[in-house]
C-alpha cells in the first residue's frame, strides 16, 4: 500500500509511458506504489488530471520528467499540483530532475527571464519544495520562494569514467568553452587528471561575411543636446579555435550539464581529433538530444556520449548506439526518503562543491 507506514505518496505527472520509467524506478527503490491518478490530453489538447485517491493531510511527491513536448509536461505538472492543493494535501514536493527553461535564466535584449516566470507559476500552483538536478545556473535557486534541493550527477558520471573507460588515467578533461571551465576543473581535480579548454570559434568563409557582423557600426550625426557621451566600445570578436592544454595521445573527456544541439560538441570533437586525441567521450547530466542529434553523433568523431536518465531518450539510443545512460534514480529516491523523514540533506552533498 502506498500510504501504509510511510505517510507520503508518490505520483507521476506524465501522460506518456516513456516518461514514467524514472518514476517507476524511484518508487521501486522506495518500496512504495505510484499514486492512483490519470493524466491525459483532451481532444482539444487541454490537459486533464484526475487524482483517484484521498491525499488530505498527506505529503505528496510529484515526479515529472520532461520529454520533448516541454510545454505539455509543464502544464501536466501545474494542473496536478493544483489538483492536489485543492484536495488538501499538506505538502506538495516536485521532483523535476531536469528543470525546463533553465537556459532562459538571464535577460537578453528585450526578452524575458522565463525561468523566473516558471518558478512563480509552480509556487502559485501549490508546490512547496522542489528536488532537481544540475540546474543550468546555480543562481536559479534564488528565483523560488520555497526550498530547492539541487542534486548533483557528477558522482555517478565520475564513477562511470573510472569503471567503464579503459585506461582513464591517460585521459584529459576538456571544457568546450571557457564558461564550462569550472565544471571541467572540478572533474579534473576529483579524477586527478589534466585540464584543457577550447576557446574561440570557427572562422567564417567569405560567403558568410554578408551578415554584416564585421561591418563598422553606423554613426549618426545628431543635432542639439546629445546627452551623456559614453566611450566607444570595440565589438567583440572571438579568435580562431584554439585548445589550451595538450590532448595529443590522450583520451579527451568533454563535460557539460546539457547536451541538446550537438553541433558544438561535434565541432569540438573534430578539433580534439586534429590535436591528437585518440578517443573522445562526452559526459552530460541532461541528454535532451533534440532534432537530428543521434545522426550527427553517429557520424562524428565522438566515441561515446554518456548522459543520465533525467530526461527520457530511449528513441535516441535506438538511433545511435554511441549513447549510453547512467541511472540516477538512487539519489532521487534517497532525497525523497530524507525529506519525508526530516533527515539532513547534507549527506547527499558530501564532498561535492558548488562547481560540480
Amino acid at each position: 500500500m502506498n500510504v501504509a507506514k510511510s505517510g507520503y505518496r508518490v505520483f507521476s505527472a506524465n501522460s506518456s509511458v516513456a516518461s514514467t520509467e524514472l518514476a517507476k524506478k524511484i518508487t521501486e527503490r522506495l518500496g512504495v506504489e505510484l499514486g492512483k491518478s490519470v493524466v491525459f490530453q483532451e481532444s482539444n489538447r487541454e490537459t486533464r488530471v484526475d487524482v483517484k485517491e484521498s491525499v488530505r493531510g498527506q505529503t505528496i511527491f510529484i515526479i515529472q520528467t520532461i520529454p520533448r513536448d516541454v510545454n505539455t509536461a509543464i502544464m501536466e505538472l501545474l494542473v496536478m499540483a493544483y489538483a492536489l492543493k485543492t484536495s488538501c494535501a499538506k505538502n506538495i514536493i516536485g521532483v523535476i530532475p531536469y528543470f525546463p527553461y533553465s537556459k532562459q535564466c538571464k535577460m537578453r535584449k528585450r526578452g524575458s527571464i522565463v525561468c523566473k516566470l516558471l518558478a512563480s507559476m509552480l509556487a502559485k500552483a501549490g508546490l512547496t519544495h522542489i528536488i532537481t538536478m544540475d540546474l543550468h545556473q546555480k543562481e536559479i535557486q534564488g528565483f523560488f520562494s520555497f526550498p530547492v534541493d539541487n542534486l548533483r550527477a557528477s558522482p555517478f558520471l565520475i564513477q562511470y569514467i573510472q569503471e567503464e573507460i579503459p585506461d582513464y588515467r591517460n585521459a584529459i578533461i576538456v571544457a568546450k568553452s571557457p564558461a564550462a571551465a569550472k565544471r571541467a576543473q572540478s572533474y579534473a581535480e576529483r579524477l586527478r587528471l589534466g585540464l584543457a579548454v577550447i576557446h574561440g570559434e570557427a572562422q567564417c568563409s567569405e560567403s558568410d561575411m554578408a551578415d554584416g557582423r564585421h561591418s563598422p557600426p553606423c554613426v549618426r550625426n545628431t543635432t542639439g543636446h546629445t546627452g551623456l557621451e559614453l566611450p566607444l566600445m570595440m565589438a567583440k570578436e572571438k579568435p580562431p579555435i584554439t585548445v589550451v592544454g595538450d590532448v595529443g595521445g590522450r583520451i579527451a573527456i568533454i563535460v557539460d550539464d546539457i547536451i541538446d544541439d550537438v553541433g558544438d560538441f561535434v565541432a569540438a570533437a573534430e578539433i580534439l581529433k586534429e590535436r591528437g586525441a585518440y578517443k573522445i567521450y562526452i559526459m552530460a547530466t541532461h541528454g535532451l538530444l533534440s532534432a537530428d542529434a543521434p545522426r550527427l553523433i553517429e557520424e562524428s568523431a565522438i566515441d561515446e556520449v554518456v548522459v543520465t536518465n533525467t530526461v527520457p531518450h530511449e528513441v535516441q539510443k535506438l538511433q545511435c548506439p554511441k549513447i549510453k545512460t547512467v541511472d540516477v534514480s538512487m539519489i532521487l529516491a534517497e532525497a525523497i526518503r530524507r525529506i519525508h523523514n526530516g533527515e539532513s540533506m547534507a549527506y547527499l552533498f558530501r564532498n561535492i562543491t558548488v562547481d560540480d
